[in-house]
């Protein structure tokens, strides 16, 4: 082969960012031989080279976003063929698994926009970090090289979506005014583009507080662990009213309702937010769950998380109450149709059996897509997650 395109990395990620090149043009690369890391679904993978050769030529720098059939590498003094098709295994960071792993269907494959010439005219390359269908003259590339302005970022507004000279100068202007435009990459990507699809969804939320004084003994802190209670009261919330474990398809009005209950738990990060799935919590034992919880976490943390032990949640919480918050407005990612909140946990004057005192109290934000569920049915939902929490 002469060039060496990115291959199809599973799970039906269809583009990833380069982390790291472990090679430079010029050297010499045997099969197998790790060439580059990247990073997809928020997990580093590193990408091995199906041939023994010598490099010509990288596409592409650290930070770029390449999509699946986009060339990686050139060989020296080969034919004109190409192939995406990986000899050697990709080799991805695993973590080891507390139970059966059940992941979720494959997100549809599309079609990538691959660097070529069109007439007189070039639409951005591999190398280049969005690559929209727009298309520029040599001039109109050299004005915006001279100008400091990435082509690759502009939306063309003349005819067959040509980039102009005034598209290039108003990006020129506002970067002036406002300074530099950051493309998002890696874990925000991915989280801008979860956003985008929950715009489908009609979303309701619903708001309630916990008393959680049960918990604590003669002494402080908390006995327990609030975010495994959490998870216990999801669980078996979901056994009262199942058709919140659930996947709705907007486009076909159908629901399927899921028997395991695998958990999507947001975890903060400097890097973004992760959403790994803790899988069957209702059929696993409290210290198994713990020790799964911790090791996703430790993963997430290092990294090394695969791609496939983010995808198939069934429901989602986020306890952003460890950072700060009394309430919010969780959004439901489809397929999935609910989500809940936990706010911070805070001390609140009650009423309690005729006297007035002071209680541990947990608020609860729990949200769901309108089109699969009743308003009935996501409140029983929230009772059941209330009563499991109020009790010792």
């Amino acid at each position: 082969m002469k060039y060496f395109k990115l291959p199809d990395l599973g799970e039906g990620l269809q583009e990833a960012e380069i982390v790291e090149w472990h090679i430079s043009p010029g050297d010499t690369v045997v099969v197998d031989q790790i060439i580059v890391s990247v990073e997809t679904a928020k997990a580093i993978v590193d990408v091995p080279s199906p041939q023994a050769g010598k490099i010509a030529a990288l596409f592409g720098a650290e930070g770029d976003i390449i999509h699946t059939n986009e060339p990686l590498v050139e060989y020296v003094g080969e034919d004109n063929a190409d192939t995406g098709t990986v000899v050697g295994v990709i080799q991805e960071a695993t973590i080891e698994a507390t139970v059966d792993v059940t992941t979720g269907p494959a997100a549809k494959a599309t079609t990538s926009n691959q660097g070529a010439e069109v007439d007189q005219f070039i639409i951005g390359s591999a190398q280049g970090g969005t690559h929209n269908r727009s298309f520029s003259t040599p001039a109109i590339r050299a004005l915006a090289k001279r100008l400091d302005v990435d082509i690759n970022s502009l939306k063309g507004t003349g005819q067959h979506q040509l980039i102009t000279i005034g598209d290039v100068e108003r990006a020129h202007q506002v970067t002036q005014e406002f300074g530099e435009e950051k493309t998002l990459k890696g874990v925000r990507r991915v989280m801008a583009k979860a956003m985008i699809k929950a715009q489908e969804v009609v979303k309701v939320t619903l708001y309630d507080d916990a008393d959680i004084h049960k918990w604590y003994g003669n002494q402080h802190p908390v006995k327990t662990d609030p975010t495994m209670r959490l998870i216990r009261a999801i669980g078996q919330a979901c056994k009262a009213e199942p058709q919140l474990n659930a996947w709705f398809d907007g486009d076909n009005l159908s629901i399927r309702t899921i028997d395991n209950v695998d958990l999507g738990i947001a975890i903060d990060t400097e890097d973004g937010l992760f959403v790994p799935v803790l899988r069957d919590i209702n059929n696993r034992s409290d210290t198994n769950l713990k020790q799964g919880f911790d090791t996703l976490r430790d993963a997430v943390k290092s990294r090394k998380i695969p791609p496939k032990e983010m995808m198939g949640a069934t429901i989602t919480l986020s306890n952003f109450g460890t950072i700060a918050g009394k309430y919010g407005n969780p959004v439901v990612v489809p397929p999935m149709v609910s989500i809940l909140g936990a706010g911070t946990i805070h001390d609140q004057i009650v009423p309690y059996q005729g006297d007035i005192t002071i209680h541990p109290i947990m608020p609860l934000s729990f949200s769901f897509d309108h089109r699969a569920v009743t308003g009935g049915e996501a409140a029983r939902f929230l009772k059941a997650i209330m009563n499991d929490l109020e009790v010792e």
